[in-house]
């Protein structure tokens, strides 16, 4: 896979967008579809469920199915196209542009404190873009393509 490729998969931060559960043609979306169609009209199995077999998981069914129709209807061609949709206070996308790079980690000025990230995903961003500086993106996407992103 060459790096115009890895680019369309991964945001500027190095977040996955591809393995992310609101992009469009990723994985998650794809079998939250897929698992809505084959679960049908499901709702009164459920029901059923929760009394026949006294499972009390199957009343919770319909947060499940709300979730699910959620997963499943999300449409975020990823943040290279778009704003993020997932982190709604994120300053990279408007950041990378302005200083023509790629990645952050390619930044005279990374890591700095304008990415608008609380304290987990920033330490996370660090610890991407570090990693893809020392090994490079295409090593990094290939080391990390099989690694959930949650």
């Amino acid at each position: 896979m060459n790096l115009n490729q890895i680019k369309n998969r991964l945001a500027p931060c190095g977040l996955s967008c591809e393995k992310c559960f609101a992009f469009t043609e990723g994985p998650i979306k794809n079998h939250s579809t897929e698992l809505k169609k084959y679960l049908g009209n499901f709702d009164i199995y459920a029901q059923r469920f929760t009394i026949i077999v006294g499972e009390f998981a199957f009343a919770k069914y319909l947060e499940f199915k709300e979730l699910l129709h959620y997963f499943a209807n999300v449409n975020c061609p990823g943040c290279r196209k778009t704003d993020c949709q997932l982190y709604k206070g994120c300053n990279v996308k408007k950041c990378y542009k302005e200083k023509k790079v790629d990645f952050c980690f390619q930044c005279s000025e990374f890591p700095c404190n304008n990415t608008g990230f609380d304290q987990h995903l920033y330490e996370r961003w660090v610890k991407i873009n570090s990693k893809m500086k020392e090994i490079g993106v295409e090593d990094y996407y290939n080391e990390t393509k099989g690694i959930p992103r949650y």
